[in-house]
């Protein structure tokens, strides 16, 4: 724990600084900063389905460092697809992978994980569309989530044959229960935004994304009057476990993503899932 409030003590700022600034020339998260609040609305931006490439994931690393270092009051995650907040992790980035890039992937978003689950700012996500598998993981590592009506959200890696990695679960029973969280990472549930908010796995419900957003900066201005040190150190000392445990184990997380997916078994489940969205696609 000591650790974690070290660092927190380090990334805490007490102002805000406006900003607003763009991941890559791709665009492929997009910032901006409302100049009278000081709350960055990071939007997700890689059509069709926002799915978790290596180069989205350094995106939404740099963002997160930028916030940061822009000593932000406050984040918003969305995204620009009308129906996908995110697919979650790129197939083809772990479908006959280069070794070298695979475990590039893994590392980056390990880096993502990290800055987004023990960030000092406020975070919120406002989820206007599916979020399955990592989608869901980004959601969880905000510490307010906010859905749409009719859409599905859930970590759902047992039904392609993956193990969620022990960090993903670690983020699922920081946001509902013990048992809950058993259920849904055996079954790989997907969850409808009602039984989604049933069991806790978000926190409201708006009508569509223009509310969703409103009702995220109210989560945010719930913090005005606390002090952001006292307020991130809190939170980082409650999170502290978990990421001290992934910090102390990230090489071997690293190595045994990298031979699970490199199995017969699971090429074979991912060509069998890729196959079934190519048929979708033709219909």
């Amino acid at each position: 724990m000591l650790r974690v409030l070290q660092r927190s003590s380090r990334m805490v700022a007490p102002a805000a600084r406006n900003f607003s600034s763009e991941a890559g020339n791709n665009k492929l998260v997009i910032t901006e900063v409302d100049d009278k609040t000081g709350y960055a609305t990071v939007t997700l931006n890689r059509p069709p389905v926002n799915s978790l490439s290596l180069e989205l994931l350094r995106a939404i690393s740099q963002t997160l460092d930028d916030l940061q270092n822009n000593k932000s009051r406050g984040m918003i995650l969305t995204s620009s697809s009308n129906t996908v907040f995110s697919a979650g992790l790129d197939i083809m980035e772990m479908y006959k992978p280069n070794q070298e890039r695979l475990r590039d992937f893994w590392s980056t978003l390990q880096d993502v994980w990290f800055k987004l689950y023990g960030s000092p700012f406020p975070t919120a996500a406002a989820i206007n569309g599916h979020a399955p598998a990592g989608g869901c993981l980004l959601s969880l590592c905000c510490e307010y989530r906010v859905m749409c009506p009719n859409y599905s959200i859930g970590l759902n890696e047992t039904q392609l044959g993956i193990v969620a990695p022990t960090w993903f679960q670690a983020s699922l029973r920081n946001t509902i229960s013990r048992r809950e969280s058993e259920l849904a990472l055996t079954l790989g549930k997907m969850y409808t935004t009602d039984e989604a908010l049933k069991v806790g796995m978000i926190d409201e419900i708006a009508e569509n994304k223009e509310k969703a957003l409103e009702q995220a900066a109210a989560f945010l201005n719930r913090f005005r009057k606390i002090s952001p040190m006292a307020r991130a150190m809190t939170k980082q000392a409650l999170r502290s476990k978990d990421i001290v445990e992934l910090e102390d184990n990230r090489s071997q997380d690293i190595d045994l993503f990298v031979y699970a997916v490199n199995q017969p078994a699971v090429q074979k489940g991912l060509e069998v899932y890729l196959e079934s969205l190519k048929k979708k696609a033709q219909k």
